[in-house]
């Protein structure tokens, strides 16, 4: 069984997930609760290598588009 995702649509999701939570920490920043920066920056990294772990384990990437099937 092959995940419907190609791999730049994981990579803008993961981008954007990133995004969300570095925006999250410095508004935890502005309020006075300062976090560091390498948890956040390995957090990151882990969650990409679990996604690309979890899509090669459900049977790989979608390299070629379904093609129509003629009426």
């Amino acid at each position: 069984m092959s995940v419907d995702i190609s791999r730049g649509g994981l990579l803008v999701t993961l981008a954007i997930f990133g995004v969300i939570v570095y925006e999250m920490r410095t508004v935890l920043d502005f309020v006075g609760v300062e976090l560091p920066i390498i948890p956040y920056m390995a957090a990151v990294f882990v969650l990409a290598g679990a996604s690309v772990w979890y899509i090669t384990l459900r049977g790989g990437w979608r390299t070629e588009p379904e093609r129509d099937e003629p009426a």
